[in-house]
């Protein structure tokens, strides 16, 4: 008995010694999994391009856990150690109540040298069953670890994530209270101010709507007067002559619209005569005052000429000169019968008033394009047209000079600055046809600015395209009137 007891103790001293040992390698499995876990550099922000995020699998990636059909069965299958103990053992009648601890060495009761000899076979077949259980034991606790270090991967992994899902949440969070805000400011703009608004704005829309209606009722009455040609309701007078001296000759003394024929083969046209200014007999050829009629036109307007040549102030005449140029061809014609003086006369916008005044004055015929020749200059406003402009100097002042130059218009180009290059035409710039150089130093057919002094914001090309007479106010000063008067010369006046 006290031998089978000792065989009972080795036995489990085994047992707990393989016990042991497979404790001590779990706890070093359990110790590399945490230092492996630790060492982990676990991503705890987001890129700051999410276009280069890619995904990448997981570092641990364990086979599926099986059944149980990667292990052999153990020694004495169909019995468990729990039932080898728990058994009560059948007593054989011939061992006298003796047995052996295994069924298979017999039921002779042993001695000490049987004990030694059954406890070394027992030995060899322990080692056996140990020695197949190790691999077993092994790979169970290499299962075990990668298993472990898959979960801390996943719960790393599932931390983030739900640190992610938080921050997230607060910024949907402050999203959706800064759109709650928003939707309550429109929705009290929508329901108190914009239909306000819509009111002001529909009272408005009615009163534009009526003066709509009123310009559409003046514009249908101007149609309707201007369905018949224009008709001077003022009488012409029965005087009449050559140009405006010879009128005054006539009787013709007081300044208004007379009838002159300059040509006997061409029929007369109508005039205006300052039978006032130095001793009269002027005729007007250009006049400006008002801004009333456009001056940027074409070659044939300055050709045949354009404008009103004079109004009926309540007198029965046409008393008061309009804005007008005379026409080139006309022009031509008068100067070119014999010496012609020319009287340019000014006022700015203070009512201050200057002259320039030429003893000679030609305009050559359109086979020249109106070659312009002036001289003899006399007068308070400055020599524009054979000098220049005196604020500037060397090839500045030169090319400013009109004299000897050909008249030009936006659609005939004839002035000095490349002629024939669509980008550089003097005329096109500064609002009118003139005798430009390379521009100007006198422009009294450009547009029409009210109250002076204007800036290049305000024109169309950014040029000095106002009434300019640069040696009297400058390039930037638009005049309030200007007019060109021409007379026969005689060196008797």
């Amino acid at each position: 008995m006290k031998t089978l007891l000792l065989l009972t103790v080795l036995l489990w001293g085994g047992t707990r010694a393989q016990d042991t040992d497979y404790d001590d390698y779990d706890a070093d499995a359990n110790k590399t999994s945490s230092n492996n876990t630790v060492g982990v550099d676990a991503r705890g922000h987001r890129p700051l391009n999410r276009g280069r995020e890619v995904y990448s699998t997981n570092r641990y990636n364990p086979p599926p856990i099986s059944s149980g059909s990667r292990y052999r069965g153990r020694p004495g299958t169909g019995t468990s150690t729990t039932g080898t103990v728990e058994q009560q053992k059948v007593e054989q009648p011939e061992s006298g109540g003796c047995t052996h601890a295994m069924e298979e060495m017999g039921v002779l009761c042993p001695n000490g040298c049987e004990l030694k000899t059954m406890l070394q076979k027992q030995e060899r077949n322990v080692r056996n069953s140990v020695g197949e259980l190790r691999p077993q034991v092994d790979d169970l606790s290499r299962n075990s670890n990668n298993i472990f270090k898959y979960v801390n991967s996943m719960s790393s992994n599932l931390r983030e994530r739900q640190t992610v899902l938080n921050e997230n949440n607060n910024v949907v969070g402050q999203y959706t209270d800064r759109v709650e805000e928003q939707h309550v400011y429109i929705k009290e703009s929508v329901d108190t101010l914009l239909p306000s608004n819509i009111r002001v704005l529909q009272s408005v829309l009615e009163k534009i709507r009526q003066k709509i209606l009123k310009l559409e009722k003046a514009l249908q009455k101007q149609k309707e007067a201007c369905q018949e040609p224009c008709t001077s309701k003022c009488p012409i007078p029965v005087v009449s002559g050559k140009e405006c001296e010879e009128v005054f000759r006539r009787g013709g003394v007081d300044s208004q619209m007379y009838l002159v024929r300059s040509d006997p083969l061409l029929p007369p046209y109508r005039v205006y005569c300052d039978q006032t200014t130095e001793q009269g007999g002027w005729l007007l050829i250009q006049n400006r005052l008002d801004g009333s009629v456009d001056f940027g036109r074409r070659w044939d307007d300055y050709r045949r000429g354009f404008g009103n040549i004079a109004f009926d102030v309540g007198k029965g005449r046409c008393e008061k000169p309009g804005e007008y140029w005379l026409g080139n061809d006309r022009v031509s014609q008068i100067t070119k019968v014999g010496p012609t003086e020319l009287l340019v006369e000014m006022e700015d916008w203070t009512g201050a008033k200057v002259y320039a005044r030429y003893q000679q004055f030609t305009v050559q015929s359109e086979a020249s394009n109106y070659v312009l020749a002036v001289d003899l200059y006399s007068g308070t406003a400055g020599n524009g047209l054979l000098e220049g402009s005196m604020e500037l100097f060397g090839i500045n002042r030169t090319m400013t000079i009109h004299n000897g130059m050909m008249f030009s218009t936006y659609d005939r180009d004839n002035d000095n600055w490349n002629p024939g290059d669509p980008s550089k035409q003097c005329a096109r710039e500064d609002g009118g046809g003139w005798w430009y150089n390379r521009c100007h130093s006198a422009n009294p057919n450009g547009r029409y600015y009210m109250g002076g002094a204007y800036s290049r914001g305000m024109t169309r090309h950014g040029t000095d395209d106002g009434v300019v007479w640069m040696n009297w106010k400058g390039s930037w000063y638009s005049l309030k009137a200007i007019s060109m008067k021409i007379r026969p010369f005689f060196q008797s006046r």
